[in-house]
């Protein structure tokens, strides 16, 4: 593998110490959570406690006030390595916690983050719907304005946290007509008119509540809209760099132990004799793999390098989303052959691996859209170049 040089040996501490915490906290309790379909709402209180949820956040507001995506990028890694890509801590302090943070006011700031930097409030954000998934421009689910509050009516799906979630930044839009803007709404548990679907049953990803949400006349006091109640679709898309950066992260981290795990099975599994990791075939394939990961971890750390310096554009995150959950799916399928009939075992951690590591090339934008998002940025536009 090849050494990794963002790394501080203030970073290298950290590490340790996330290290210890999920492996006394996390792995102990995986297992019983994806039987149960969620992560327990409790180890969010116990992330909080160690300072490992928003810690970008400002002290006044209960933060450390390290802007720094590395540490980020580590709990991320831990995670993988040692909990559950269920376990969505950086959904809730990297994703959802900014839309607060950057456009929240004052008063919504001292109201809403303490509470999640301490993880007794959850966060989740609802963008996806049925009829269009993640396409912001085909968005039902509308927000009318009154005196005093807004009332909110529509569905979402797909929601991570969906269950667990005490407060949903939900979009919707605002406009009329062909008017198509978009206002972000915190909509809080116990809100009348709000209720949560069924948990989804899905492919992998086994411990994480995926939930349908719906908003039947729910009313929002003007206390809960984030910034300016048109320009939602804007902050979206401002996010959405650093989103697709977080799941680039965890893809090659999950690749990576994907390819440690395999690397201890052909070392240990033997045919004909001798270990299965000294035939050629198989020798090539850990080789391809390993020269493939230190390429993308690479790139991946430079992204993270961009991201704290506030440098990381949209098509370089989309390049990196596309690049990183390709490589992901390709490494864990060659790992799981590797592993034989075992690697159909449920068992057997690569079994479980592969059906989580499926839902990385869609969520946060599937990649045919990040291709489509760099083609743009190339100047690769129908509209442009047939006018």
């Amino acid at each position: 593998m090849t050494p990794r040089t963002i790394f501080e040996p203030d970073h290298e501490i950290f590490r340790a110490a996330v290290r210890k915490f999920f492996r006394a906290e996390v792995t102990p309790h995986v297992d019983r959570w994806r039987r149960q379909g969620s992560v327990d709402r409790e180890i969010f209180r116990k992330a909080g406690e160690h300072g490992y949820l928003l810690m970008w956040a400002p002290e006044q507001y209960g933060g450390l006030g390290i802007d720094d995506m590395r540490y980020e990028q580590i709990v991320q890694e831990e995670n993988f390595r040692h909990g559950d890509p269920g376990l969505c801590l950086t959904l809730h302090s990297r994703v959802v916690a900014p839309y607060i943070g950057e456009h929240g006011t004052e008063a919504q700031k001292q109201r809403w983050l303490p509470a999640a930097v301490r993880g007794e409030k959850i966060l989740a954000v609802a963008m996806s719907e049925p009829a269009a998934g993640s396409d912001l421009g085909g968005m039902q689910a509308r927000a009318e304005e009154h005196d005093d509050h807004w009332v909110l009516s529509g569905s979402k799906t797909y929601i991570s946290n969906g269950l667990l979630a005490d407060l949903v930044v939900v979009a919707a839009r605002t406009g009329r007509g062909a008017d198509r803007a978009i206002g972000l709404f915190v909509v809080e548990e116990g809100m009348a008119g709000f209720r949560r679907g069924r948990k989804l049953d899905k492919l992998g990803l086994d411990a994480q509540d995926t939930a349908e949400m719906f908003f039947d006349g729910v009313v929002v006091p003007k206390q809960n809209v984030l910034g300016d109640p048109t320009q939602g679709f804007r902050y979206l898309t401002r996010a959405l760099a650093v989103e697709r950066l977080q799941i680039a992260i965890g893809a090659v981290a999950h690749a990576q132990v994907a390819f440690d795990v395999t690397l201890e099975f052909v070392k240990q599994r033997t045919a004909f004799g001798r270990p299965i990791g000294t035939f050629q075939d198989p020798r090539f394939r850990m080789a391809r793999m390993r020269a493939e990961l230190d390429a993308m971890q690479s790139h991946i750390d430079h992204c993270v390098m961009l991201a704290s310096a506030g440098a990381l554009s949209a098509e370089v995150a989309s390049g990196a989303k596309m690049l990183a959950t390709e490589l992901e799916g390709r490494v864990i399928d060659d790992c799981l052959q590797l592993h034989g009939g075992a690697g159909y075992m449920e068992e057997y951690r690569i079994s479980r691996m592969y059906r989580d590591a499926r839902v990385t090339r869609i969520f946060g934008g599937t990649s045919e859209i990040m291709a489509e998002i760099i083609g743009r940025r190339l100047g690769l536009d129908e509209r442009r170049l047939t006018r």
